[in-house]
């Protein structure tokens, strides 16, 4: 069932992205839930291509395997960059 939520906006926030909705010719809800899931996908999900180049490189999947194994032991440190 879709969810109502309320968002509060600049207002030069606001007019930019209806002026970007109106632009697709789309209603202002559409575009936002639109570009959200866009972003998400784009940010959060790694694409079939990508995910092949990843697991084509040995070295790499030989360094993720032994760092899961070690934060499953909870070994090592969280370093934040």
């Amino acid at each position: 069932m879709a969810k109502t939520v309320t968002l509060r906006l600049p207002d030069d926030v606001y007019e930019k992205i209806i002026l970007c909705a109106r632009a697709d010719n789309r209603p202002l809800s559409n575009f936002i839930e639109t570009m959200t899931m866009r972003k998400i996908e784009e940010d959060v999900f790694v694409d079939v291509i990508e995910m092949g180049e990843i697991r084509s490189n040995t070295l790499l999947m030989k360094k993720m395997q032994r760092a899961h194994k070690q934060a499953k032991a909870k070994k090592g440190a969280f370093v934040a960059l």
